[in-house]
């Protein structure tokens, strides 16, 4: 196997590691969150993490095989492409009651912190891809990354202070300020 390939096989292992880690602890903030509106979010990043995880498996069969890269880890989807505009409309609609209690909020900063590693990880390698199909999935993959680390940002934001949520994304000015 050439130095390149065992690269991307490495790189491949500790990502689906990452992601296996990730789909895990989202598993479980599922079942320990007590806000819909919490649920809903680590359910979806479950499921990205479930689709990230098939992609890495395709790409390494793929390699371990003697194929290289291919571009077939595009035929695994997610169901949204953009979950913070997502979240942000459903945040809308629901207004600014709301009720979320201290371990949904650490569950949503863990998230966060995972994801910040999720990105550094994929970032780091990005500079080190050769192939250029091998930089355009590591290069999707920090965006979706960074899609996550968004969304759950902007929903510790309306959870910890919902109403400044609301003039921060309806951009009020106030008056006299």
């Amino acid at each position: 196997m050439a130095e390149g390939t065992d690269s991307s096989i490495r790189m491949l292992a500790a990502a689906l590691e990452k992601e296996e880690r990730g789909r895990d602890f989202y598993k479980e903030a599922v079942s320990k969150c007590s806000n819909e509106l919490g649920k809903q979010m680590f359910r979806m990043l479950l499921a990205d993490e479930g689709i990230h995880i098939k992609r890495i498996k395709d790409i390494y069969a793929a390699l371990e095989g003697g194929q290289g890269w291919t571009d077939k880890w595009k035929a695994h989807k997610g169901e949204v492409d953009d979950l913070r505009k997502l979240f942000a409309e459903r945040i809308e609609k629901l207004g600014p009651k709301v009720t979320a209690e201290a371990g949904d909020i650490e569950a949503l900063e863990i998230g966060i912190e995972m994801e910040q590693g999720a990105i550094k990880f994929y970032d780091d390698h990005l500079e080190k891809a050769a192939d250029p199909l091998e930089r355009e999935f590591v290069s999707a993959m920090a965006g979706e990354e960074r899609g996550h680390y968004a969304a759950l940002k902007d929903l510790t934001h309306y959870f910890q202070y919902p109403d400044s949520w609301f003039i921060e994304k309806e951009h009020h000015v106030l008056d006299g300020a």
